[in-house]
């Protein structure tokens, strides 16, 4: 068919690795598991003005897709990977191949917890376009991933090492470069999830994120947030969660990163109406809330 015709071997490679996933008739969105979609459409479509809250990592199944950013154009082919940003308004052309008759890409949406931990390349200079270089060992990868979502619960060991695999492998390609930038805030609380007993401060933080502490304030005050306030609300989101599962209130305090009850009890009326006192014991043993808040 035509999506075969004059494409590389590796492009080949890949839509065969895909085959599973084709949905010939569809028109909309149909998942496949957490993350991992299809997009298709039987007419040829424009959207204007995509804003995606987290990078995509795709592949074109079937027909071609123009991406514009301003006056830059691009045409991704049948057997294409690629890679969009989020935060960035673009336009998308989705044109049907004429033979088969759709249109057709299988997306996986790449949040924070995925790329946490793993090195981020500086592309800025040398990315050019959103199409990803294909090797075969990226091809089994990607396979290996979009199967262990698909087939496996969100929690899945063998989910999570398919998909770290696959973006340990995307790591130093540069149009893969967007799927790693993270907005510097979720980032940042993605830090204090990992370790929130670590006495964190900004120079630290700017440090393991690649940027200077004054780059790190000036990102934050852009989206009207700030270090102490991030770092405040995550380890209290944590604390809410472990005091909801019966865990004593000293241990709490020590295990969000606080010297004392007290400070940690202030942060939490602070960011939730509630302080640590006014978690009770019913009779069964579980911690709740008490009816009394504290508006702050």
């Amino acid at each position: 068919m035509k999506d075969f015709v004059a494409i590389s071997s590796n492009a080949a490679t890949l839509l065969e690795s895909f085959a599973a996933f084709r949905r010939p008739e569809l028109s909309g969105t149909a998942p496949h598991g957490q993350g991992l979609f299809s997009y298709c459409t039987l007419v040829r479509e424009r959207l204007r003005q995509i804003n995606l809250p987290h990078p995509i990592l795709g592949v074109v199944l079937s027909g071609t897709k123009e991406i514009w950013r301003a006056l830059d154009q691009e045409t991704l082919t049948a057997g294409t990977l690629f890679a969009l940003p989020a935060g960035v308004d673009i336009d998308v052309v989705n044109d049907p191949d004429p033979e088969r008759g759709t249109y057709q890409s299988l997306l996986i949406e790449v949040t924070p917890e995925m790329t946490a931990g793993l090195p981020r390349l500086d592309v800025s200079a040398s990315r050019k376009g959103a199409a990803i270089d294909l090797t075969p060992e990226l091809i089994e990868a990607l396979s290996h991933a979009a199967m262990a979502i698909a087939s496996g619960p969100m929690e899945s060991s063998i989910r999570r090492a398919r998909i770290a695999e696959l973006l340990a492998l995307l790591a130093t390609e540069p149009a893969a470069g967007v799927l790693f930038d993270s907005p510097v805030a979720d980032r940042l609380a993605q830090l204090v999830r990992s370790q929130p007993d670590h006495p964190w401060t900004s120079d630290q933080v700017a440090h393991a994120i690649g940027m200077s502490e004054s780059t790190l304030r000036r990102r934050l005050r852009d989206t009207d947030d700030s270090f102490s306030a991030i770092l405040r609300r995550e380890r209290m989101q944590i604390a809410r969660r472990m005091l909801g599962q019966g865990m004593a209130s000293g241990l709490v305090a020590s295990a969000v990163g606080y010297a004392s009850r007290a400070h940690s009890g202030t942060n939490l009326g602070i960011i939730h109406g509630t302080h640590f006192g006014e978690y009770i014991r019913p009779p069964e043993g579980r911690f709740v809330l008490s009816a009394t808040a504290v508006h702050s």
